[in-house]
């Protein structure tokens, strides 16, 4: 596995080894070793699995204290855009959006250290798995538009398909306000 750090303090892209022949591929999709040698030393209690259709966007959401999560993101198959926000009130990066595309043909991963907002936008048909460290809390969910404003993400989407839920969350002015970010 190859790790490349980001910019973000704890937020890492993870590519696998991929082991193709005329079978098909292996790869190792996690191995707690790995990460244990940075320093990561996550359990993760619960996986999760979307399939998800192209111009789809699922987020911003997170989960707020004391039932945040830590998590590990890859596209199974297809293609696509990973955003996460640092919502981490002491964080050089408070603010601040990272993007990336995850490739189910590459493999690679996004580690997602607690105290962001993640969301997706998918670019090609896709299954999304990831991993959790908490149990979800319906309590402690919480979201942030995707089309906020301040945050100016560009979603790489013409025509973005939402959840109801997803287009009544609140912009991050309004979560820094909510949460006493500022």
């Amino acid at each position: 596995m190859t790790i490349q750090k980001t910019p973000f303090e704890g937020l890492f892209e993870i590519t696998p080894e991929i082991f193709h022949d005329n079978r098909g591929y292996f790869m190792e999709s996690f191995r707690s070793e790995t990460l244990s040698e940075l320093g990561i030393n996550t359990q993760f209690v619960q996986d999760n699995q979307s399939f998800s259709k192209r111009n789809v966007i699922r987020g911003l959401h997170l989960q707020v204290t004391p039932h945040e999560q830590i998590k590990l993101v890859r596209a199974v198959s297809g293609k696509v855009l990973d955003v996460v926000v640092d919502l981490r009130k002491e964080s050089p990066t408070f603010g601040e959006h990272f993007k990336c595309i995850l490739d189910g043909e590459r493999g690679n991963m996004l580690y997602v250290p607690a105290g962001f907002a993640h969301g997706i936008s998918v670019l090609e048909d896709a299954i999304f798995a990831y991993k959790c460290s908490a149990y979800y809390n319906k309590e402690s969910e919480e979201g942030i538009i995707f089309n906020d404003p301040d945050l100016n993400i560009d979603w790489e989407v013409n025509e973005p398909i939402l959840s109801k839920k997803d287009m009544l969350f609140i912009t991050f002015k309004e979560f820094v306000k909510k949460y006493d970010l500022a």
